[in-house]
């Protein structure tokens, strides 16, 4: 399975640099000097990184043969991928293993089918397909849900009222006839 851990955005002065939109927690490793790095469209690449540096807190990258805005702006949008296993560690899971999975509320009601992850500076949250069709963000913390279950093929939801299009605990609201 392939998990990205980079997105190239745009070109960064006239020589090649791009900044890169980082999606792991071990840049250093994974991003370093002489790197053959495999992309997706896998045709694309193997990029091999010729030079890194930070520059106000983004992370600008130049690959060798790119030597100019105009080649660095033909790579924007592509991704950096690397090859992985299912995570090892407890309460981490990469958002391939969660798509898919089954979204139950602690009773067991049904309440769609998780799409999968995508990033927010507060926390993660869940694309949830409810049984409407209804595409419902859900914050992905444990208050909210509970229980994440790989190999069950579920996840448990918790979500407070009004959250879910699907949920029954609307506030009533008497309309101007009624009083």
């Amino acid at each position: 399975m392939q998990l990205t851990v980079a997105r190239i955005g745009k070109a960064h002065g006239l020589r090649g640099e791009v900044a890169l939109d980082l999606r792991t927690d071990d840049p250093e490793s994974r991003i370093a000097v002489g790197s053959a790095l495999p992309t997706e469209p896998a045709d694309a690449g193997p990029l091999t990184v010729a030079s890194v540096r930070v520059h106000q807190g983004r992370w600008l990258v130049r690959f060798e043969g790119v030597a100019d805005r105009t080649a660095a702006e033909a790579l924007r949008g592509i991704e950096i991928v690397v090859e992985v296993e299912e995570s090892d560690e407890e309460d981490a899971w990469y958002a391939h293993e969660l798509a898919g999975l089954r979204a139950e509320s602690v009773d067991g009601a049904e309440l769609g089918r998780v799409e999968g992850l995508q990033e927010a500076p507060a926390h993660d949250l869940l694309v949830l397909r409810e049984p409407d069709g209804t595409r419902t963000l859900v914050p992905f913390v444990r208050a909210i849900v509970p229980v994440v279950d790989v190999p069950g093929g579920r996840v448990v939801l918790d979500p407070p009222g009004g959250l879910l299009a699907s949920d029954t605990a609307r506030l009533d609201v008497a309309s101007p006839e009624e009083e």
